[in-house]
């Protein structure tokens, strides 16, 4: 039997959970300053300068060193997106507008700041409201091991292919539809009477066009002057950093919340102690600690602390971890930590149906 099959969530007070937590959340609060954005300034140069890295090495020739640098460059803006965009900075004296949750990748900025696949506000919505609100929860839309249902019903050849496609097309293929799906069955009930666009309109005008016509077509052609070669070289690089990020990125957050040994729900929380008690046991993390090793994580390593206080800033988030896990220590709550790969396995083994997660009961 594994440990979460012999977890009792009913030996857990959930309201002196509650307390320490409370308490805790008080304290990093007056914690922020100006170290929080000094601190996401520098992560940000590390991300441009691997860009950069990526763009004087493109025509050259087809090499790795220009695609891992791209793929870096790619995966630090959507870790940007990601803590910005949760408001992670909005409190912290001194940040710019261009670096609060109001102005990031908003309207022209875009283009700047966050251009992907995904509509912003369509990402916003999927994930900062609805999967952090349900997060492990039938109205989880992220919830991995009913998103594959039918997976699980082919042979398994098939679903191990089906995971590997996935995975190197993911925010294409799956994002990008899932948000804006998620938005469009929003802007439906807030204004019915508005007539929307064909969805599969709307995917490509909004989502996938932007990002395809500019990263993937118009930057390569701009090494034309060059020669052929150089554009043919850039053209290579750009897609092979293509794949590369959509690796990185689901390796990263694919397992944020799917394993046997972790929890999902099939009802809501009754209160605010059992929602922050099941944001723990239904979230995990990677190993944790030192910018390079959490760069390389986007900051995804921390995702239990990151799903108890959504707003806080990376920074924040290294200074929290061993308190979160010590307050779990003593309050006999689940902390799973793992590295990524083993959390991949996991993961891929809900994924194709070797394994199942746990089902927990409404604990007290």
């Amino acid at each position: 039997m594994s440990a979460a099959e012999q977890f009792r969530p009913e030996s857990v007070d959930l309201d002196a959970f509650l307390k320490d937590l409370a308490a805790l959340g008080e304290e990093w609060r007056s914690t922020l300053g100006p170290e929080d954005l000094a601190h996401l300034k520098k992560l940000e140069r590390w991300g441009r300068t691997a860009t950069a890295v990526g763009a004087l090495t493109a025509w050259v020739a087809p090499n790795p060193v220009s695609v891992v640098a791209m793929a870096l460059g790619r995966s630090t803006r959507w870790m940007l997106m990601h803590h910005v965009g949760h408001r992670g900075y909005d409190r912290v004296p001194g940040t710019p507008a261009r670096l609060t949750s109001q102005h990031f990748a908003r309207g022209a900025r875009r283009f700047i700041d966050w251009l992907e696949w995904i509509e912003p506000e369509a990402w916003k919505y999927e994930h900062n409201v609805l999967h952090h609100s349900h997060t492990g929860e039938e109205a989880d839309p992220d919830l991995v091991e009913r998103n594959t249902e039918w997976v699980r019903k082919l042979p398994k050849p098939a679903r191990w292919a089906i995971l590997g496609l996935l995975a190197g097309t993911w925010r294409t293929s799956y994002y990008a539809q899932a948000t804006t799906r998620a938005l469009r069955a929003r802007d439906k009930a807030l204004h019915p009477e508005k007539k929307q666009l064909p969805e599969n309109l709307q995917l490509v005008l909004e989502s996938w066009g932007p990002y395809f016509f500019i990263e993937l077509v118009l930057l390569p052609a701009l090494y034309l002057p060059l020669g052929p070669w150089a554009a043919f070289s850039a053209a290579c690089n750009t897609w092979a950093a293509e794949v590369l990020t959509n690796l990185h990125t689901f390796l990263v957050i694919g397992p944020n919340h799917a394993g046997d040994d972790l929890f999902r729900f099939t009802d809501a929380p009754k209160n605010k102690a059992e929602r922050y008690f099941r944001q723990v046991v239904g979230s995990v993390n990677y190993r944790t600690g030192g910018d390079l090793n959490d760069w390389l994580h986007m900051f995804l390593n921390y995702q239990i602390e990151h799903h108890l206080w959504p707003d806080a800033p990376m920074r924040t988030y290294q200074w929290l971890q061993p308190r979160v896990k010590a307050l779990c220590e003593k309050h006999g709550v689940p902390y799973v930590q793992e590295s990524v790969w083993k959390r991949f396995g996991r993961m891929a083994d809900v994924f194709v149906g070797n394994t199942n997660m746990q089902v927990m009961a409404r604990p007290g």
